[in-house]
């Protein structure tokens, strides 16, 4: 990815006045800090905060017009393939709901819920917990327009269900917008965080004093990695990763959590070579690294350490049920099964783009591997077909 925004095309005025609205209560915020911000406030505000953050406001996020896709988007096929492992789910604990974590564009509930009716497995409910008032529009549209029969089974949320229910809850690309905070080993036995400040008229990253769960954090991790990291070294955390499954889990009286996102285990996520961390930006499909600019109208990402996630889902009492790469869970959990079906009534231009589409989402250098999935569970004492080809737990 450039390294550069060179690559990256200049907002324009409506856009650009909306980023100036939140960099100035940004800057509020910083003041109010004491001068320096804390990353994961920072990251908070540029995606979430009301109105203004990258999230609440009302721009194309998603697909070509947008500023990245997501495999839901790319083709059916993942998300009728989700649908399968999840009516295997519910077979065992029971149909009451799906909940859907940030449902995007729309298309993977759409497509999930096709699926589920044609295998006669519907749950009685299809949750969506949704922040942003525009996205729950766009998914109400594309219900209506392509599911309208089994519009009456959906819902959305503003917060998580207070009673715990039995069936499935979907993560797609949901840990990655999690805010972090950002580290930088400064001596062989100290680390200080990388906060935000005000510098003339820009926004720059400025060193501060470490937080006693960020000091500990480091430690876990060079622990983990059996060597301490190198002077200079600069990664992220989650420090709400903890608090956030433990609420999904309360949410759950019985089955499964699947959470996909590209991510490593702990020991490659902090491996000596990742010595800048991963923290990665997107805007208008171009990728960059830095966070402090385009503020509000640019997504912020960081890759997910799984191994934390394994050990918080344990943490809030869930089992782990299995994790594997993408291209893995998908060719396990009957995606093969799908495409020779579609294949069979098909003609040449639409095997082209079948094949290219099934290429996308499980080749090494697309979303494949890069792209994990991981099981969490609460009395769901089955054998998840997605696993079934290669559960690479031992690895967390």
């Amino acid at each position: 990815m450039p390294s550069s925004l060179d690559q990256v095309p200049a907002p324009g005025p409506d856009a650009a006045a909306l980023s100036a609205r939140l960099q100035a209560r940004i800057r509020e915020a910083i003041g109010e800090a004491g001068g320096v911000l804390e990353f994961d406030r920072f990251m908070a505000m540029a995606l979430y905060e009301p109105g203004l953050g990258y999230y609440s406001a009302g721009s194309t996020k998603f697909g070509a017009a947008g500023d990245f896709t997501t495999a839901p988007l790319i083709s059916s096929l993942f998300s009728r393939t989700l649908a399968r492992q999840c009516a295997q789910i519910m077979t065992a604990v029971g149909n009451d709901a799906i909940l859907e974590l940030g449902a995007g564009s729309g298309r993977m509930a759409v497509d999930i819920l096709k699926e589920l009716a044609a295998l006669n497995a519907l749950p009685e409910r299809y949750m969506i917990l949704e922040v942003s008032a525009s996205l729950r529009q766009w998914q109400r549209e594309l219900l209506q327009a392509e599911v309208p029969e089994l519009l009456n089974r959906v819902s959305w949320l503003d917060a998580l269900p207070e009673a715990p229910f039995k069936g499935v809850i979907i993560g797609n690309e949901v840990l990655d917008a999690l805010p972090v905070k950002r580290f930088r080993k400064a001596a062989v036995d100290g680390v200080e965080e990388l906060g935000v400040t005000v510098e003339g008229d820009n926004l720059v990253v400025r060193g501060m004093p470490a937080a006693p769960q960020t000091v500990a954090t480091v430690a876990e991790i060079e622990q983990a990695c059996g060597q301490p990291l190198d002077v200079g070294y600069s990664s992220e955390y989650c420090p709400a990763l903890s608090a956030w499954i433990g609420s999904l889990a309360d949410s759950l009286e019985q089955g499964a959590v699947l959470l996909i996102d590209y991510g490593y285990p702990r020991v490659e996520y902090y491996h000596p070579q990742r010595s800048m961390g991963t923290l990665v930006c997107h805007y208008r499909h171009r990728a960059h690294d830095d966070p402090l600019v385009l503020v509000g109208l640019q997504d912020i990402t960081a890759f997910v350490d799984f191994t934390a996630v394994a050990d918080a889902g344990r943490k809030a009492g869930l089992e782990l049920l299995g994790f594997t790469p993408q291209a893995q869970f998908l060719l396990a959990g009957g995606m093969a099964e799908i495409v020779s079906e579609a294949m069979a009534d098909a003609d040449d231009a639409e095997r082209l783009r079948l094949s290219q589409q099934v290429k996308a989402l499980t080749l090494p250098g697309e979303m494949g591997e890069r792209f994990k999935v991981m099981g969490l569970g609460r009395h769901c004492e089955i054998d998840m077909t997605g696993f079934a080809l290669a559960d690479h737990v031992a690895r967390l």
